[in-house]
């Protein structure tokens, strides 16, 4: 079951869900609440391969043994500010091998998220409409957000963290993203049982890099 607004409400008043910072009412639809768009940017670079040393291009292999992802974004992405004017993200199509990876970013929500897994409450995080429009996607494919999301049994004081958001242009023209946007929605879903436990894959806690913006 979707949560209204006036239960959504409820439930933050409850800290059944925590976001920090608490959205304005103005920013609650019906059954669901926009959420804005952080300052920073993680983009994708590669070194460009040389065939006379016979190396070839980089690939993702994330069935190999030893794969993990914070690995890979650690080496390579470049975490960037969102200049005051904004960050254009140019179409898809527009992609050559040099400048490809420029046009597909991550980046993360200005609020906080926290789900208790106690609460009986996991959501989902979607595009909206208005940019979907134009061509820019938020998420490729993983929407959920699980419950126990946030949780952080190091510092019960400290719970919560960004939503991570994976961004791509496949409209007809360059989009300007500004930080503090509103760029995604979240739906809160309520869970029939209370979870074994909350969640603990390799995402619970991820926040922007501590390496110093480009």
């Amino acid at each position: 079951m979707i949560l209204c607004d006036r239960e959504a409400e409820l439930a933050m008043d409850q800290k059944r869900i925590v976001i920090v910072p608490r959205p304005d009412p103005s920013f609650m639809d019906s059954t669901a609440i926009d959420l804005r768009l952080g300052d920073t940017l993680d983009r994708w670079e590669f070194p460009a391969p040389a065939p006379g040393l016979g190396q070839g291009p980089v690939r993702f292999c994330p069935g190999a043994k030893d794969f993990k992802f914070a690995d890979l974004e650690s080496r390579f992405t470049v975490q960037v500010s969102i200049p005051e004017d904004g960050y254009e993200l140019p179409p898809s199509f527009q992609s050559t091998p040099q400048s490809g990876p420029r046009h597909f970013i991550l980046g993360w929500t200005l609020e906080r998220i926290y789900l208790p897994h106690t609460s009986r409450l996991c959501a989902r995080v979607e595009g909206k409409s208005s940019l979907g429009r134009m061509g820019i996607g938020v998420h490729v494919t993983a929407p959920t957000i699980h419950a126990g999301f946030g949780h952080n049994k190091n510092d019960p004081a400290d719970h919560g963290a960004p939503l991570r958001l994976e961004m791509w242009n496949v409209g007809p023209l360059p989009v300007v993203l500004v930080k503090g946007m509103r760029i995604c929605q979240l739906i809160i879903e309520e869970v029939r049982e209370v979870p074994k436990a909350g969640y603990g894959g390799d995402f619970n806690l991820q926040g922007p890099s501590p390496k110093p913006p480009q």
